[in-house]
């Protein structure tokens, strides 16, 4: 007992100093702006905030719109059991993307401009409303867990009677922002390094979106296994990593017949910093896992898989940085390195990110056991969509 409380101390207290971190540098950036806070420019204006806040942020959270498209939609309801933890993963990703943007925003004061001052020849306006009714979705998608924690079984009732609608406009709109976020790059053919440039940009975002979206909710499962003294699913999350091989490969096949219609092979293997991050994001984060994934044996073994499934998600970190940053820097010929506040605020919500999910699942029924307790709620759902 006593080094349970020494280890919830610990992480208290390091909570509590990257709060005090990240508040510090929220008050110079809101009361001295972008350029003392940062070290972004007029060359370089987009720098951590959106590379890993919005870009990585959006796609980290896709096991929202994954899982419950395998459940909802395909009907596959063994996968069940881990539909909500991945649903409020989802739903406090989106909710801290948004925190987000406004550090990075000129004028945090104009975000819901968009809701009135409609151009919708703008991707960014798509992504802007596609965001915000998603993460309208998932709030009602999540609902019914605040509701059985506050015993309210008739509004459980409600909302899972709408459940399959929601989900069904949940993944379209995911569809578009997910993609529509490569979309933002088409219009920078000659800033953007060819090794990341693509007319398929938007179909590379959407595939890493769905890879990561499921060794998201693998390193989730892991995660909160041990926080929680929970029993992992195995058999479920072993799946899921069949899943990943299938994703990997499709995305590896599509990557490199774009290199080749686009003459561009030859920069995979010049001497430079740009290819040897571009070795690092295909090769670690894409193929190594989608390897090791492929043996049985690594894919039953809890460490194998959530080694792999972690390196997915680096790849994917790398890919979006690679995508908003490495590519990027050669054209604005201006070196950037975030500062120590930009990293601050990001470390600071990333923070709070797992501490609304250690208390949420702490407090609501988050969890298998609420799922088998909640099984006639959803049986009832299907029902009235059968009818």
């Amino acid at each position: 007992m006593k080094k349970i409380l020494t280890q919830f101390t610990f992480w208290r207290a390091v909570l509590v100093i990257l709060l005090a971190l990240g508040l510090y540098a929220t008050y110079v950036r809101f009361t001295q702006g972008l350029g003392a806070a940062t070290n972004l420019t007029d060359q370089f204006p987009w720098g951590l905030w959106i590379g890993f806040d919005i870009l990585c942020g959006v796609g980290l959270a896709a096991g929202g719109f994954t899982l419950c498209a395998i459940v909802y939609i395909f009907n596959i309801k063994e996968f069940k059991p881990i539909v909500r933890p991945a649903v409020l993963t989802a739903f406090l990703g989106y909710l801290l993307v948004i925190f987000a943007l406004m550090f990075d925003l000129g004028r945090p004061d104009r975000i819901w401009h968009a809701l009135i001052m409609w151009n919708p020849h703008s991707v960014m306006f798509e992504v802007a409303w596609c965001v915000m009714l998603y993460t309208t979705v998932l709030a009602l998608e999540f609902s019914p867990v605040l509701f059985e924690g506050l015993g309210w079984m008739k509004a459980v009732r409600v909302m899972r009677a709408i459940t399959i609608p929601l989900v069904i406009i949940g993944v379209m709109l995911s569809t578009l922002h997910q993609s529509s976020l490569g979309s933002l790059y088409l219009i920078v053919p000659e800033k953007l390094h060819p090794l990341w440039y693509s007319s398929l940009l938007p179909v590379f975002f959407f595939l890493s979106a769905i890879g990561v979206g499921c060794a998201m909710v693998v390193f989730e499962s892991f995660m909160s296994s041990r926080a929680f003294k929970r029993q992992i699913e195995m058999p479920l999350l072993s799946q899921l990593g069949r899943v990943m091989v299938v994703v990997l490969m499709i995305y590896t096949i599509i990557k490199i017949q774009d290199l080749l219609d686009r003459h561009a092979l030859a920069a995979v293997f010049t001497i430079s910093l740009e290819s040897a991050l571009y070795w690092v994001e295909m090769g670690l984060g894409v193929l190594l896992p989608m390897i090791l994934l492929a043996i049985p044996k690594v894919r039953l073994h809890q460490t194998g898989l959530f080694v792999s499934a972690l390196l997915v998600v680096l790849g994917f970190v790398l890919n979006r940085m690679n995508v908003s940053i490495t590519g990027m820097e050669g054209w604005a010929n201006a070196g950037y390195f975030p500062s120590w506040m930009e990293i601050a605020v990001t470390v600071m919500i990333v923070a709070l990110g797992f501490a609304a999910f250690a208390l949420a699942a702490r407090y609501l029924p988050v969890f298998p056991k609420a799922e088998e307790e909640a099984k006639p709620v959803e049986e009832e759902a299907y029902a009235l969509w059968a009818e």
